[in-house]
C-alpha cells in the first residue's frame, strides 16, 4: 500500500485532541510553532447531543454509552477487558473524553507529589505541588471552571472565576449529614460555567454532562482550546487514525502514519511528535511502533511503556431520601466534595485515601431499567411504579474515587489476535485491584453508608465496584529522572527519543485521589510552555 503525504512538514506533530492535545496545539501555535493535530474522531456540535430530547435516557445506554466497547463508532476501537474487573471509558473525537466527562474540577493535594517520601510507597513526582500550582491556576481561569475560594482541605485558597454551581437540595441534605459527622464538605468546583463565560452560555442543568453538553456549558477542549488554536494557525485533521510513528536513522521520531476515512494510509512529517492519546492509546502506539532500533516499542528501554496502569476503582453509595430533593437536577457534575479520608490514616488499614463527590441520579429511566440476571418481575408491573415512586428525585449518590498505587502487573499490551477496523492491533488491559485498595473501597463505602444515614436515608444502597468507572487512565509511560525507571522526564520529553514527547495521563507517577482532568492539563501546559521557552534548544528530526 502506497503512503500519502500529510499537510506539509510540521514544527510540532500531537496525536490526540483531547484535554493535554487541546493545551499544546493552543500553547504551542501562539507561540509560532506550525502544528498539526491528528485526531480520529470527529467534531461534534451541542445538536449532537440529546441531553435536552427526548430520547435522551435510551441514546445515552448506546450511541453516547461512556465505553468504546459499548458505543462502537467509527472513530472508536475496542478494549480487550476480558482480565480487567473495571471497563476503560474514553471518547475519541475533538475534545477527546472531555466531550462526555462529568467536570469535576480537583487539583491533586500536595501530598500526591510525595507519596514515597511521606507513605514509603510507590514513588514521588518529580516536581512539587508548588511547582504546578501557577498552571493549576492559568488553566482554571482559562476554562472557565465555576467553586468557592478557600476550601480548608487545601494549604493555599485558589480561585475560580466563576461562583459554585447551587448545591440543590439534595446537597443541602447531604452536608447537614456531613455536619452532624464533623466531617469535611465543600460546594464542589466542576469545569462548567455557572453563567456566561467566553463563548459558552450559563449551565441549563439539564445534568446530562456524561452524555455531552448540549448548551456548551461544559469546558471541554473543543470550546475552550481548539477553537483558539486553530485561529492561531493549528491544523486539525479528523478522521486521522494513527497507527504507528515513525524513525529515522538517528532513532528520532519523524512523525506519524495515520489511515484517513478513505482507506488511504498518510504520512505526517514533524519536527517533534507529541503523544495526547490518553493512559490507553498513548502506549497502544507506543508498543506498535516497534522497529530494529526500538524492538520493545518506542520510547521503552525502561520496559515501562503499557505497566502501572491506574484507573481509580470507583465506589458508588445511594440513599433513599422520603424527602423529595430534585435529585433528576444537574449538573452531573458534582455538587458537594469531600476530602475526609484522603490523607493517609494507617490506622484505616491502608496508605493514601479517597474524595467524595456528591451526584444526582438521574431520570426516570435511570431508576427503572431492567438488569440483566434480575427477576423481570422485580422490574416491572407493580415494583415499576414502586420503585419509580421511592426513587425518582429522592435517590442520591456519594461517589467513592481511590488512589490506585502503580503495580507493574497493571498493564495495556497489544492484543496478539484482534485488531481494529483499520487493522490496528487493539489494546488489551490486564487490572486487578490491589489490597490496599479493597481495604480503601470497604472502608470509605462504610463511612459513606454513615454519612447517608446521618443525612436521614431511609435506605442505603452500596455499590462496592463499578465496572462501567474505568474513566481515569493513568499512569502508563510514567515521568521520573531516572532513565531506567521512568519513560519520559518532568516535561514529559522520551528519555529514549528526545523528540518524543507524552502530556497525557499516562505519565502520572501516582494515580492522586481525585478526578484528573486538572492536573493532566496543568502538567501538558507546564511541559509546553517549557518546550516553547526552549525551542532554540530543542532536538528535532529533519
Amino acid at each position: 500500500m502506497n503512503t500519502q503525504h500529510g499537510h506539509g512538514d510540521a514544527d510540532v506533530l500531537i496525536v490526540g485532541a483531547g484535554a493535554s492535545g487541546g493545551v499544546a496545539a493552543l500553547e504551542l501555535a501562539s507561540r509560532g510553532f506550525r502544528v498539526v493535530c491528528l485526531e480520529q474522531g470527529d467534531w461534534a456540535l451541542p445538536d449532537d447531543f440529546t441531553g435536552g430530547k427526548p430520547e435522551w435516557e435510551l441514546t445515552r445506554l448506546k450511541q453516547w454509552n461512556p465505553s468504546p466497547n459499548v458505543r462502537g463508532r467509527e472513530s472508536d476501537y475496542p478494549v480487550d477487558t476480558k482480565e480487567s474487573p473495571i471497563e476503560p471509558l474514553m471518547f475519541n473525537g475533538v475534545g477527546g473524553s472531555t466531550i462526555m466527562f462529568s467536570g469535576h474540577w480537583v487539583r491533586a493535594m500536595p501530598s500526591d507529589f510525595r507519596v514515597r517520601t511521606l507513605d514509603g510507597v510507590a514513588d514521588d513526582w518529580p516536581f512539587s505541588y508548588e511547582d504546578l500550582r501557577p498552571f493549576y491556576d492559568e488553566v482554571t481561569h482559562h476554562i472557565g471552571a465555576s467553586g468557592l475560594d478557600g476550601d480548608p482541605a487545601y494549604p493555599d485558597p485558589h480561585t475560580f472565576p466563576l461562583p459554585p454551581m447551587p448545591i440543590g437540595k439534595y446537597g443541602l441534605a447531604a452536608a447537614k449529614g456531613m455536619d452532624k459527622l464533623g466531617w469535611h464538605w465543600w460546594p464542589a468546583p466542576n469545569a462548567i460555567a455557572s453563567r456566561k463565560f467566553k463563548n459558552r452560555p450559563a449551565c441549563l442543568r439539564y445534568g446530562a454532562c456524561e452524555s455531552g453538553c448540549p448548551t456548551g456549558a461544559k469546558a471541554s477542549t473543543d470550546f475552550t482550546h481548539w477553537r483558539d488554536a486553530i485561529a492561531a494557525g493549528a491544523v486539525l485533521v479528523t478522521g486521522a487514525r494513527v497507527r504507528q510513528l515513525t524513525v529515522d536513522n538517528q532513532g528520532l521520531v519523524t512523525g506519524a502514519e495515520y489511515v484517513d476515512r478513505e482507506g488511504v494510509v498518510r504520512h505526517q512529517a514533524a519536527g517533534v511528535t507529541v503523544m495526547a492519546a490518553n493512559g490507553i492509546g498513548t502506549p497502544r502506539l507506543l508498543l506498535n511502533s516497534a522497529s530494529a532500533q526500538f524492538p520493545d516499542g518506542l520510547a521503552n528501554s525502561s520496559g515501562l511503556v503499557g505497566k502501572r496502569l491506574m484507573i481509580h476503582p470507583y465506589a458508588s453509595v445511594y440513599g433513599t431520601y422520603e424527602d423529595e430533593l430534585e435529585t433528576w437536577l444537574g449538573p452531573t457534575g458534582q455538587a458537594l466534595q469531600s476530602m475526609q479520608f484522603y490523607e493517609t490514616d494507617t490506622s484505616r488499614g491502608f496508605v493514601r485515601g479517597a474524595k467524595w463527590n456528591l451526584m444526582p441520579t438521574g431520570g426516570p429511566l435511570t431508576h427503572t431499567v431492567w438488569e440483566p440476571g434480575e427477576d423481570w418481575r422485580e422490574s416491572f408491573g407493580p415494583a415499576f411504579h414502586t420503585r419509580l415512586r421511592t426513587t425518582f428525585g429522592r435517590y442520591t449518590e456519594w461517589g467513592i474515587t481511590t488512589e490506585d498505587l502503580p503495580e507493574d502487573h497493571n498493564e495495556v499490551i497489544l492484543d496478539p489476535g484482534a485488531t481494529d477496523s483499520d487493522g490496528i492491533p487493539v489494546p488489551k488491559i490486564r487490572y486487578t485491584i490491589s489490597e490496599n485498595t479493597e481495604r480503601m473501597l470497604k472502608f470509605n463505602v462504610d463511612r459513606a453508608i454513615e454519612a447517608h444515614q446521618a443525612a436521614g436515608a431511609t435506605s442505603v444502597h452500596p455499590i462496592p465496584v463499578v465496572r462501567e468507572s474505568g474513566w481515569h487512565l493513568l499512569g502508563t509511560a510514567r515521568m521520573g529522572t531516572d532513565p531506567a525507571t521512568s519513560v519520559v522526564d518532568e516535561y514529559g520529553r522520551a528519555h529514549d527519543v528526545p523528540n518524543l514527547f507524552i502530556i497525557d495521563g499516562s505519565v502520572f507517577v501516582t494515580s492522586t485521589g481525585v478526578n484528573p482532568t486538572a492536573t493532566i492539563m496543568a502538567v501538558a501546559l507546564r511541559a509546553m510552555r517549557h518546550l516553547a521557552d526552549n525551542r532554540n534548544h530543542q532536538t528535532t528530526a529533519d
